[in-house]
């Protein structure tokens, strides 16, 4: 150790006497793509630093994508489309194409960056922002904007999960939490920082003009920035497998479900994580929970803020503290679920997200809906990466992609699920604090199926046992 993150020795992955070398996404055997031909694929943090800081940078860009709808949008469907404000499944009609997209564009997204790599999938993420700010811009009826938000769905299903598996690729086990809590704060961060942004660009010079402007500069960014410095991380996942099968892998074992075979078809990965495997099923029950609650934040608080008389840059200024808290905060909950496990911090986000809920629908001044956006934060903060390095923990490396693309496949479905059954029940009650009160609800539920219907995943926590008997998840039984 010679100071800052300490990072353990890892046993160099040699493949008959070439050093440094890992099977490639095709087979056979690729060079070290650092342009190293001797340097074995090491993870950890510190050893690959720099390319953890390019991937942080690429998060932020996607958050400052998604972020520039989170506020301005939502008061444009009246004033600039003439969307009736009783219409509520019409206005949240943006946010179920995109979660439509992005759900099944990230499981898809996931099973091809297992056969091509990470880098390439990342930049057809940006290749499809480019079209958004100019849909945007164009748009002559909210059509339009369901439309972009098409693209909007596919640019961060393909981006953000790049992000996250190239980190989670190139660090070690007992850093995953602290790794996805890195990419999420920064693409949380970002959010925020994009709603106050573009409220202000918008109060300057019009929503429209500030969206387009802000959209088309950051993807033209995060794109040179993806060709130029992004290394690809697929070779890491192959040298971890590697190491796993020969047993040259340091630590506890972690808890992979047993009799899945590692060329798995992509079905057969799907039907595991959506249904056959407990914790992963609870796992991602409580990722369509969260994403419900984050369609609450994004089309429906602007809504109930403007009710309530607040202007543009009011409401920019709470929903942004809201992201920030949540991007902020991740810098602490990946690394407290490293050392006391997942399973209690996600218990908790749940929990304390749905106590913000409601103190946001029962309180009435400026004030209060701040602390209350601190408290949503949190909760978020607490649940989102390390729902993420729970399914990460419990995944072999050869079929992580396809597992996470699957998990997030199920979270960003809410946002589908949250559209249609927030949009019906604000339809039929024409009362929105109904709504927050169904939300709250369902994550209160969701908190106690990870609490009852799962297992601790760290595998520090809760090794995996030799005698550990486990019917074949693929085979259907329990």
């Amino acid at each position: 150790m010679t100071g800052g993150i300490r990072e353990e020795e890892e046993p160099t992955l040699e493949t008959g006497r070439q050093r440094g070398k890992a099977p490639g996404p095709h087979g056979g055997h690729e060079a070290n793509p650092m342009g190293e031909g001797e340097r074995p694929y090491r993870r950890g943090i510190r050893v690959n630093l720099g390319q953890f800081l390019h991937q942080i940078l690429q998060v932020f860009f996607v958050g400052l994508m998604i972020g520039m709808e989170r506020n301005v949008l939502p008061s444009l469907a009246h004033r600039d489309f003439g969307v009736a404000p009783a219409s509520l499944l019409f206005l949240l009609s943006f946010i179920f194409s995109f979660g439509l997209v992005k759900s099944a564009l990230n499981f898809a997204g996931g099973t091809l960056a297992d056969r091509i790599g990470r880098k390439p999938v990342l930049i057809l993420g940006w290749c499809f922002g480019i079209p958004v700010p100019f849909l945007i811009l164009w748009a002559p009826d909210w059509w339009w904007i369901v439309g972009a938000n098409v693209f909007l769905g596919v640019n961060q299903a393909l981006a953000w999960t790049m992000t996250v598996t190239s980190k989670i690729d190139i660090t070690r086990p007992g850093q995953r939490g602290f790794a996805t809590g890195i990419n999420e704060f920064a693409g949380y961060l970002a959010v925020g920082v994009s709603g106050v942004a573009t409220g202000y660009l918008a109060s300057l010079w019009g929503a429209r003009p500030a969206l387009f402007v802000w959209g088309l500069a950051v993807c033209l960014l995060a794109l040179a920035t993806a060709l130029l410095f992004v290394r690809e991380t697929l070779f890491w996942a192959k040298a971890e497998h590697a190491d796993y099968q020969e047993n040259r892998s340091f630590g506890p074992r972690p808890r992979f479900p047993k009799g899945v075979p590692d060329q798995s078809s992509a079905g057969a990965i799907f039907l595991l994580v959506s249904f056959r495997h407990p914790t992963f099923r609870a796992l991602s029950q409580a990722g369509v929970a969260n994403k419900v609650a984050d369609t609450l934040v994004w089309a429906i608080v602007p809504l109930f803020f403007r009710r309530q008389g607040l202007d543009i840059v009011s409401i920019g200024w709470i929903t942004g503290l809201y992201a920030m808290v949540w991007g902020v905060a991740q810098l602490g909950t990946g690394v407290l679920s490293d050392r006391i496990g997942r399973k209690p911090v996600i218990v908790s986000g749940l929990w304390c997200l749905a106590l913000g809920i409601l103190g946001t629908v029962e309180s009435q001044t400026k004030a209060f809906w701040c602390f209350w956006a601190v408290v949503m934060g949190l909760g978020m903060a607490l649940l989102y990466p390390n729902l993420i390095a729970a399914v990460a923990d419990i995944s072999p490396a050869v079929w992580r992609g396809k597992a996470l693309g699957t998990y997030r496949f199920w979270r960003d479905f809410g946002y589908a699920i949250g559209a249609v059954v927030l949009g019906a029940a604000g339809q039929w009650t024409q009362r929105i604090p109904v709504l927050f009160w169904i939300t709250a609800g369902l994550l209160f539920v969701s908190g106690l199926w990870v609490a009852f219907g799962s297992v601790e995943t760290h595998p520090l926590i809760n090794p995996d046992r030799p005698d550990r008997d486990e019917p074949s998840p693929l085979s259907g039984e329990e």
